[in-house]
């Protein structure tokens, strides 16, 4: 698949084709409230709302494919019979525009327990309704850690298509048969890359990998042989237990399922994200709880995350983009974190 090119001008004509094609288009854009200068996915009405080189959206793409709440049927009782109506399950066609590299190769690694022993059905579905035009990331923070897990700020995981700077616009690689196809629907808007077509280097891999250099297999052993280490406690202190981190994560997927009334014959059993940061996740009917404190919770998404997933799945539950460090309201900082435990590793005596 051979890479084209796209102007700014190009790029807001693709998108303006698609929208009045009737696809669901989104991509980052500048949010008014409460913080301006800030960046989050949202649905476009016109190609001029998009905002390609600002800072990384403030929440995930996650909540594009896995919804914070969905209705997965709705019951009526009539007499003695009960009457179910499934959710519809007919997605749009939606394309993302600019999509984050961390952001785009979470979604592939939720693949993996989506599909598990059970596969989810809205999830994939919506998957297989979106494609992901992912664009290099032209900034980054000391929070930003992508390279630790696998990733770099020029990752192509996950993506249908992957968008560089160059230039006054962009370079354009299909990735998939998915992205070939749409550069298929809509030639004009794409020109011929020179043999040597320019791209602005990307200069941040460095950058982020100067933030946290942990290896992942090292932070598993520790992890691993580490369950009643003192570190937990110490961690536990400044923890709230707000659920913040879990809910602008790309790749936490726990979720609770109630059922709803909405009156005396009728109602709706809905799935809602949940997290194993508070208290109520785990606690059973009869009072007992087996994460009693939050150190054992605050220890379960570290396990979670760089022990148990891996173990299960060969993949880190993780993608390096540093949301969780800058929504804590604790300030407590996963960099830091991880880069404690990989020294306590590296230790004689600690696992390799």
């Amino acid at each position: 698949m051979a890479t084209k090119t796209i102007s700014k001008a190009g790029l807001s004509a693709l998108v303006r084709d698609l929208l009045s094609a009737g696809t669901r288009v989104v991509a980052p854009v500048r949010r008014r409230e409460p913080d301006p200068g800030g960046v989050e996915y949202a649905e476009l009405t016109s190609p001029d709302q998009m905002c390609l080189d600002g800072p990384q959206p403030s929440r995930s793409l996650k909540e594009w494919i896995f919804p914070p709440s969905e209705p997965l049927f709705c019951w009526r009782q009539t007499g003695s019979e009960i009457q179910l109506d499934p959710a519809p399950t007919a997605y749009p066609e939606t394309v993302v525009v600019g999509a984050r590299p961390c952001d785009a190769a979470a979604l592939e690694i939720l693949d993996r327990v989506m599909g598990w022993d059970y596969r989810d059905e809205p999830w994939f579905g919506r998957r297989q309704a979106t494609l992901l035009l992912v664009l290099a990331c032209q900034q980054c923070d000391d929070s930003c850690f992508c390279t630790a897990v696998g990733l770099s700020p020029t990752s192509r995981r996950g993506a249908d298509c992957f968008l560089t700077k160059a230039g006054d616009g962009f370079s354009v690689d299909p990735i998939t048969p998915r992205g070939q196809a749409l550069l298929d629907r809509f030639p004009a808007h794409f020109g011929e890359a020179p043999a040597a077509a320019a791209r602005e280097a990307d200069g941040l891999e460095q950058k982020v990998r100067s933030n946290l250099s942990a290896r992942p297999d090292r932070i598993r052993g520790w992890l691993e042989t580490h369950f009643d280490d003192p570190l937990w406690k110490r961690l536990a202190l400044r923890c709230h237990g707000c659920g913040a981190c879990a809910f602008v994560c790309p790749t936490c997927h726990c979720f609770d399922i109630v059922d709803e009334p909405d009156g005396n014959d009728r109602g709706t059993r809905r799935r809602s994200w949940d997290t194993c940061q508070t208290a109520l996740f785990t606690l059973h009917t009869s009072g007992h709880n087996p994460r009693p404190d939050q150190a054992a919770r605050y220890r379960q998404r570290l396990l979670h995350k760089f022990a148990v997933y891996p173990a299960r799945f060969d993949e880190v539950l993780c993608t390096g983009c540093g949301r969780c460090v800058r929504v804590c309201p604790a300030g407590m900082d996963l960099v830091e974190i991880l880069a404690e435990i990989d020294r306590a590793a590296e230790a004689p005596g600690g696992p390799r």
